[in-house]
């Protein structure tokens, strides 16, 4: 492995590590809520050692997953860290998470597609070569 791919690696560990310990030190991050704007300064606050890189990786991986996307659907309050009300999720939000989840289904049926097909055309050459073994091979 060269040293990129080493320091890729790390980087993803520990950003997957502090996602793992955001989510067990605050239910926000557990329940996958709606978070405050701005979010990352009450972090800085309460974890003043945590490098900004770091957080707004972590932060990428948190607000796009699936799972939050569907809670930003759904809801109307943002949240503190503490859990306390930040403001609305607007219209807007609630859209482009739409937006988000179905590019994201759509693809994933896409993939699926190609690769039953993939599947299915192997099947089928397979299927061609066995029928030639048996036609061409010694008997």
């Amino acid at each position: 492995m060269t040293t990129a791919e080493t320091a890729t690696t790390e980087k993803t560990t520990d950003v997957r590590a502090l996602l793992k310990d955001l989510q067990e030190r605050f239910a926000v991050f557990r329940n996958h809520s709606p978070l405050a704007i701005g979010i990352d300064k009450q972090l800085f606050a309460a974890l003043p050692d945590l490098s900004r890189k770091s957080v707004r990786l972590a932060m990428r991986s948190h607000t796009m997953s699936t799972r939050y996307l569907k809670e930003m659907e759904k809801a109307a309050q943002r949240l503190n860290l503490d859990g306390t009300p930040a403001g609305e999720v607007t219209d807007e939000n609630r859209q482009h998470a739409t937006e988000q989840l179905k590019e994201r289904f759509k693809k994933q049926a896409e993939q699926r597609k190609a690769s039953e097909a993939a599947a299915k055309a192997e099947a089928m050459k397979q299927k061609k070569l066995l029928e030639l073994a048996e036609k061409f091979g010694r008997k």
